[in-house]
C-alpha cells in the first residue's frame, strides 16, 4: 500500500508539473506585426450616480458590435467569454447574449451565403453540463459554434490539473443527470462539471472581426455578452485594416484546436514600422511584454494612467512601483473586488495590492459601484516632453492567470501623437472616472475602503503564486 500511495502521489506530482510547464500551443504569446492606423475608435460603457444617488448608464460597446455584424456579408468571426443569460433576471439589466443571438440569426438569414463562426469557452455549458438554447438555435441557423479546447493551455492550477489529467478528465460530462446545482444559472449540473472547472482555465478572449465593404473591421474589447455583466464599465478599440486581419489570424489559430477552420485571408506581410499612428494585436504574454515596457519606458514627468479589474501581477506592480520612483505620475483606478454577480468578495486581490501601490506613492481610487463591476483593463502613457502616448487595452486584467501565457486573452496597442482622436478619447474617459463631484459620482478616494489586512495580503500572494485563485 505504501508504494501504491508513493506512486500516485509522484504521478499526481510529475503530472502536475508537466502541464504547468509543457510546450505552449502555435500561436498563444503573438505579438502582431506594427500597423498603420487606420478608422481606430476608443469606446466605453459607463455607469455613474447622480445627485439622487441614481445609476446612469453610457453604453456603446455592443450597439458597435451589432451594427458591425448587421452590415456583414462575407464573414463574421467573435470569440467571447461570457455568451449566456446566466444571472440575468435581475432588474435593469440589458439581454445581451439575446440581442447577439437574435443578429446573428438574421444576418445569417438575410444572407445564407455569410459565414458565421462564434467561438467561445466551455464555461457556457457548464463545461459539457448543460446545452444552452441560445448555443443551440444558433447552430440550427447554420452558425459554427466553437468551443475552445482549453486542453492545450498550460494548468493554471497545477496542484488540481496534476489529478484531474490523471483521473476525471477521462469521465467525459453529461448534459442529462445533473443533481447539483448550477452556481452560475438556472438546472441542474454534474459533479464533473465542477471537477472541470477547478483547473481554471479559460478563452478569456473577447472579439470580433467582419468584412466591411472591400475592407475588414476588428472590435477588441473588455466586454461580455453576458446579461449580469450589462451594467459593467467596460472598454473598446474598434479599427480596420490590416490589424484586422491580423485578429483574424489569431482566431484561426485557436479554432484550429478545435478542428475548425475559419474562412477568409490571412494576414497582410509584415511591413517596416510605419510613421504616424501604429496599432498592434497582442495576444497572452505579449501583452505582459508590452504592459512592461510601457511601464518601463515612464520617467520624470510622464503619466501613466490605468483602470483595471484585477490587479495582482508581481512584475507588472514592481514596475508601476520603480515608474513613480523615477519620477512618472502614476495613477490607478481600481475596482472594490467585493461583487460578483449578486455574491459578496472579499477584496482580493485590489485591496492588499493598493495599499502597497499607496505607500509606494501611487495615487489610488476606487471606481463607485453598487452591484456592478468596473470591467475595464487599460493602460494609458502619455510622454510629458512630447513622444507618442501609448494605449493598452482589452481582455486580459493585469494578473498572472491573464499575462503568463495560462488564459487565452487578447488586447491592442496604440501608439500615436497624444492629440490623435482615440487617445484623447481615451483620456478623457480615465478622467471621467477618476474626478468624482457629488452630481456624478465615479469613484471615491483610497480612504474610503483602506481596509486591507496582513491576511489579505499573504492570501492573495498565496493565491496568486499557486493558481488556486479564480483572478
Amino acid at each position: 500500500m505504501a508504494w501504491i500511495v508513493t506512486a500516485a502521489l509522484a504521478a499526481w506530482i510529475a503530472m502536475g508539473l508537466w502541464q504547468r510547464v509543457k510546450p505552449l500551443p502555435e500561436g498563444v504569446g503573438v505579438a502582431w506585426p506594427q500597423r498603420a492606423v487606420d478608422e481606430v475608435r476608443f469606446l466605453a460603457d459607463e455607469s455613474w450616480f447622480d445627485a439622487a444617488g441614481e445609476r446612469r448608464l453610457e453604453q456603446v460597446i455592443f450597439d458597435e458590435v451589432l451594427a458591425l455584424i448587421g452590415q456583414a456579408r462575407r464573414l463574421v468571426v467573435l470569440d467571447i467569454f461570457l455568451f449566456n443569460d446566466f444571472a440575468g433576471d435581475a432588474d435593469g439589466l440589458r439581454p445581451l447574449s439575446a440581442e447577439l443571438t437574435d443578429a446573428l440569426v438574421e444576418r445569417k438569414r438575410d444572407h445564407p451565403e455569410l459565414q458565421v463562426v462564434v467561438i467561445s469557452d466551455p464555461l457556457n455549458t457548464l463545461y459539457g453540463g448543460i446545452e444552452p438554447d441560445h448555443l443551440a438555435v444558433l447552430r440550427q441557423a447554420g452558425i459554427e459554434v466553437v468551443l475552445t479546447d482549453l486542453d492545450r493551455l498550460r494548468a493554471s492550477n497545477p496542484l488540481w490539473s496534476g489529478l484531474w489529467y490523471l483521473g476525471p478528465r477521462w469521465l467525459g460530462n453529461s448534459a442529462r443527470g445533473g443533481w447539483l446545482p448550477n452556481a452560475l444559472g438556472p438546472g441542474r449540473v454534474t459533479l464533473r462539471s465542477y471537477l472541470a472547472m477547478l483547473n481554471f482555465n479559460a478563452n478569456h478572449r473577447k472579439t470580433l472581426v467582419v468584412d466591411r465593404g472591400e475592407g475588414w473591421a476588428g472590435l477588441v474589447t473588455s466586454a461580455n455578452p453576458h446579461d449580469a455583466s450589462s451594467l459593467h464599465g467596460n472598454v473598446a478599440l474598434r479599427f480596420e485594416g490590416a490589424a484586422a486581419l491580423d485578429l483574424l489570424a489569431s482566431e484561426r489559430t485557436v479554432a484550429a484546436w478545435s478542428g475548425v477552420s475559419l474562412p477568409g485571408p490571412g494576414p497582410r506581410p509584415a511591413p517596416p514600422t510605419p510613421e504616424g499612428g501604429r496599432l498592434q494585436v497582442l495576444t497572452e504574454g505579449a501583452i505582459r511584454d508590452a504592459l512592461l515596457a510601457a511601464i518601463g519606458a515612464s520617467g520624470e514627468g510622464d503619466r501613466l494612467d490605468l483602470a483595471v479589474f484585477y490587479l495582482s501581477h508581481r512584475e507588472v506592480i514592481e514596475a508601476l512601483k520603480r515608474a513613480r520612483q523615477r519620477g512618472a505620475e502614476v495613477r490607478a483606478l481600481l475596482d472594490l473586488n467585493r461583487d460578483a454577480f449578486g455574491l459578496e468578495k472579499g477584496g482580493i486581490p485590489n485591496r492588499p495590492v493598493a495599499r502597497e501601490l499607496v505607500e509606494a506613492g501611487i495615487a489610488v481610487r476606487w471606481c463607485a459601484t453598487r452591484g456592478e463591476q468596473c470591467h475595464s483593463k487599460l493602460l494609458l502613457r502619455r510622454p510629458a516632453r512630447g513622444g507618442e502616448a501609448e494605449l493598452i487595452l482589452g481582455s486580459a486584467n493585469f494578473t498572472r492567470r491573464n499575462l503568463d501565457n495560462l488564459n487565452l486573452e487578447t488586447s491592442v496597442r496604440l501608439l500615436d501623437a497624444p492629440g490623435s482622436p482615440a487617445l484623447e478619447q481615451a483620456a478623457a474617459f480615465f478622467e471621467r472616472r477618476w474626478q468624482s463631484s457629488p452630481e456624478r459620482t465615479t469613484s471615491e478616494p483610497f480612504a474610503a475602503h483602506d481596509d486591507a489586512t496582513v491576511w489579505q495580503r499573504w492570501r492573495y500572494r498565496i493565491m496568486e503564486a499557486t493558481g488556486l485563485s479564480t483572478f
